[in-house]
């Protein structure tokens, strides 16, 4: 018997024939066998669909015993056509004993799942930094707003003395630095949604006929939740240095010069 089953899948390259077969001892064997046996089965093979120079090895006259393919190796034209064979492969298997399976390698699938695991590390690596990196400018914007704090106390005396409250200081303080905030995760979010077109466009272009598309892009909820964090992590930043401001003594911050 045997297990052979060409597929068509548009510009599908089948070499080295790899499925299993069990062709049993004694039985004499050739390429043009295998070619005939497809016919037979309602499939008019090529040598555009397979190519038999592995099977020009086997003998015609010497007993052939269990599975004599080495293998086949399927080369699609697309990721689309990859997952119909994947598909019709592990239909096949479902469906047949498991001395009949046919065993097979994805090796795209396994060349994705390491850039994964390396894209999985990159990105742990560089949520470490980001998050330093947030520690560091939450304590910049701290310092910065004290600064100012020092820098205006005269300012604020003035403000203290023709009836401003405590907690308007304060105020005054914290929209500052929400302004800066904001305006921070505005430009960050730009300035990535720039930069997501020459990626796409180095991206298809290494690797044409992929359809890979936008494989980089920034989903605008993403964007509105990074505004959103720049703009707790300021204001947070800033409470502390508003706080300072607003318990001034009117009467020392008009002395400052």
């Amino acid at each position: 018997n045997y297990y052979l089953e060409a597929m068509n899948i548009g510009g599908t390259i089948i070499n080295m024939p790899h499925f299993y077969s069990t062709l049993h001892q004694g039985v004499e064997s050739s390429p043009l066998d295998y070619i005939n046996h497809a016919k037979y089965l309602g499939t008019d093979l090529s040598t555009n669909e397979i190519i038999v120079s592995a099977l020009d090895q086997l003998s015609t006259s010497v007993p052939i015993n269990l599975s004599l393919i080495a293998g086949i190796s399927i080369f699609p034209r697309s990721f689309a056509d990859k997952e119909i064979i994947i598909e019709y492969l592990d239909a096949w298997n479902d469906v047949h004993d498991d001395n009949e399976h046919i065993y097979y390698t994805d090796l795209a699938e396994n060349l994705t799942s390491s850039l994964g695991t390396m894209i999985d590390v990159i990105s742990i690596v560089l949520i470490v930094f980001a998050s330093i990196s947030l520690v560091v400018s939450s304590v910049m914007i701290g310092i910065i707003t004290y600064v100012s704090v020092i820098e205006r106390t005269k300012e604020i005396g003035v403000l203290r003395a023709i009836g401003a409250r405590k907690k308007d200081i304060a105020r005054l303080f914290e929209a500052e630095t929400v302004i800066i905030g904001f305006s921070a995760g505005v430009i960050g979010v730009v300035i990535t949604l720039l930069l997501t077109i020459p990626i796409n466009l180095i991206l298809n272009a290494a690797f044409p006929g992929q359809g890979l598309g936008a494989i980089a892009s920034l989903n605008p909820l993403h964007g509105l939740l990074l505004i959103i964090i720049s703009v707790g992590l300021t204001l947070f930043s800033g409470l502390m240095p508003s706080r300072v401001a607003s318990n001034k003594d009117p009467v020392v911050a008009l002395r400052t010069e």
